[in-house]
């Protein structure tokens, strides 16, 4: 089957409205609709049930009906790019965010990122993570100037809603309940060890963490965070790093060479 045929074959599995590609054809008729049909029918649906496997939460929250229909919608406007399936679907928090029938669940979008990136974290690398001890260790007068790295599973998730409660809520973790205090929430999402772990973020935590990402030492993180939160404890946030595994390694940054 040359490209072209293999693009209109391809064109033709997820656009129920699309003729049979004239190059498909069976030993019992010439022109196999009913096959094809079938065929169809079955790759859009296991599409659908692959997405709906990663986004549990979401799929609750506006109930298998709706989920379905939003699904095959997406399907058809992204079919996958890869065979691997695990990571189908990273685009679907922003086709949601852009979904009119959706628009009046305006945390959904972020329900969704939330499940995309704990995927993500679920197949991250392994890191062996260092103790509180490793930078208790530290002489206090240095601990500016260090730069942490993180554990490659971490994701953050910044939301205006409290989408790690709404996420716990429908997903099993916590009772559904009425939110009484509907506050934005930052979501923590990692894979330490063998189960992916997800955890609301203190205040500043968020801007703490992306710095850290970004390579800054503690000291400018630490002012990164308070400009974002004046409520930044950076004892807590270190703390709670160190105890969930989260910190893979320390280094000391290279002094500053005087002017000549």
């Amino acid at each position: 089957m040359s490209a072209l045929a293999q693009s209109h074959f391809a064109e033709a599995l997820l656009d129920a409205d699309r003729a049979i590609p004239p190059d498909v054809t069976s030993h019992t008729t010439r022109v196999p609709a009913r096959r094809f049909g079938v065929y169809r029918n079955n790759v859009v649906a296991s599409l659908v049930n692959a997405l709906r496997i990663r986004f549990p939460a979401v799929a609750r929250i506006v109930g298998d009906e709706f989920f379905a229909g939003m699904a095959r919608l997406f399907v058809t406007a992204q079919p996958p790019r890869s065979p691997l399936l695990m990571r189908y679907g990273d685009a679907f928090p922003d086709f949601i965010a852009g979904f009119t029938p959706a628009a009046e669940l305006l945390y959904l979008p972020d329900v969704a990122r939330v499940e995309a990136a704990r995927t993500r974290a679920y197949h991250a690398a392994d890191m062996r993570p260092l103790d509180l001890c490793d930078i208790a260790t530290q002489p206090p007068e240095t601990l500016g100037a260090l730069r942490v790295s993180l554990h490659p599973s971490i994701e953050i998730v910044r939301s205006a809603f409290p989408v790690v409660t709404i996420w716990a809520m429908n997903s099993g973790e916590a009772e559904l309940t009425p939110i009484d205090d509907w506050r934005g929430e930052d979501a923590l999402v990692a894979r330490p060890a063998l189960d992916v772990e997800m955890r609301a973020l203190p205040a500043g935590g968020a801007a703490f963490l992306r710095a850290l990402f970004n390579n800054e030492t503690l000291g400018q993180a630490a002012t990164l965070a308070l400009a974002d939160s004046d409520q930044f404890d950076l004892a807590a946030n270190l703390a709670g790093l160190f105890g969930a595994g989260l910190v893979v390694a320390i280094e000391h940054s290279p002094l500053m060479e005087p002017a000549s």
